[in-house]
């Protein structure tokens, strides 16, 4: 789907991958590697015995609400993150939406396919996307944002997040990516003393879950009840639901937290070996928080299907509002992995 300001908000990064990208060493989708682990599908096909069933959410929502030390009144269990960006731009009453780019635009497509008209407050590259709340509109009453955000890698400072704010307003931000980041810095999925404050978890990119979906929303009571009714009945699987269980027990959680400290590893040496590329004209968007890179470089689509050729797949920057042409997205995987893309993309650059 294309805005008058031009970008495809349907483009995603697996179109990277599908049909004659199959083959390629896929860097263009941000779910780790490996995933998901053996625990975890024993736990998915144990559910399978019960889908005879109507799914029984009741469990893992209460598993959810344990997880952040929360009452169950505040956990809506969703079809992935995707699906609860469209139970907001239909449920809650919206004057002014306003959407904090260049980051995830999925949100935006859900507004704007609801009738909304959508503003965008486009940070900077010149300044790292740093967010200043003063650029948001003081009257906008849905304001959305990412943390980290998808794609430049940023992790906004909490406060920074809780000066936009306000009673009247809508919150969202999306922590699809927090639970890659060490100790879940800047986290704000377990305050409720925020006003209007809306926060979103995905269980896809580090359970490698994208095709169960799996995700849920952090709000309060009456915002959970009314995104509630707006939903479909029972729409989250059997099997969904035992993998939400699963993934927010103490186990998933330590486990989680030591593939975090991983994918930093993994991030600095990749950036390491990104710096020694520099004299070609390639900037790094930092400091990178989240499990993928920001590039800025000159003739970025053409280096993208030099890559190609190479065996390598990246996610092109310019159907994100706010980048360009000039933009590429890269995830972060193993030592071994990333250092046979530095040379690739080496050679793509000569």
């Amino acid at each position: 789907m294309r805005t008058d300001a031009g970008p495809d908000l349907r483009h995603h990064g697996d179109a990277e991958v599908r049909d004659a990208g199959a083959g390629l060493v896929d860097l263009a989708v941000n779910v780790r590697a490996d995933t998901p682990p053996h625990w975890l599908r024993e736990e998915i096909a144990a559910s399978l015995t019960t889908l005879a069933a109507y799914p029984d959410g009741r469990a893992a929502r209460a598993a959810v609400a344990q997880r952040h030390g929360l009452p169950v009144e505040r956990v809506l269990l969703t079809a992935g993150a995707a699906e609860a960006f469209v139970l907001l731009a239909r449920a809650l009453e919206v004057r002014r939406p306003v959407v904090v780019h260049p980051q995830f635009t999925e949100p935006e497509a859900a507004l704007r396919d609801a009738g909304h008209t959508v503003e965008r407050v486009l940070l900077s590259g010149r300044d790292g996307f740093r967010l200043d709340p003063a650029s948001v509109p003081e009257d906008a009453d849905l304001v959305i944002v990412g943390n980290p955000t998808n794609p430049t890698s940023v992790l906004h400072p909490a406060g920074a997040l809780t000066r936009l704010a306000r009673p009247g307003r809508t919150l969202v931000v999306d922590e699809a990516f927090m639970d890659a980041v060490p100790g879940e810095r800047e986290a704000l999925a377990e305050r409720t003393d925020v006003p209007g404050l809306v926060v979103l978890r995905s269980l896809t990119k580090t359970w490698g879950l994208a095709g169960l979906r799996v995700g849920y929303v952090l709000a309060a009571p009456d915002t959970v009840t009314t995104l509630e009714r707006a939903q479909p009945l029972w729409p989250v699987s059997t099997p969904a639901l035992a993998a939400t269980r699963a993934c927010v027990a103490p186990r998933a959680l330590a486990e989680a937290a030591h593939a975090a400290h991983r994918t930093a590893a993994d991030r600095a040496h990749l950036l390491t070996g990104l710096a020694e590329l520099a004299p070609y004209g390639l900037k790094v968007t930092g400091p990178a928080e989240a499990p993928f890179v920001l590039l800025e470089l000159p003739d970025a689509q053409r280096v993208r299907h030099r890559l190609r050729e190479l065996g390598y797949a990246v996610r092109r920057g310019d159907t994100f509002p706010g980048l360009g042409p000039d933009w590429l997205r890269v995830a972060v995987r193993d030592r071994t992995t990333m250092a046979g893309f530095v040379d690739a993309l080496r050679t793509a650059l000569t």
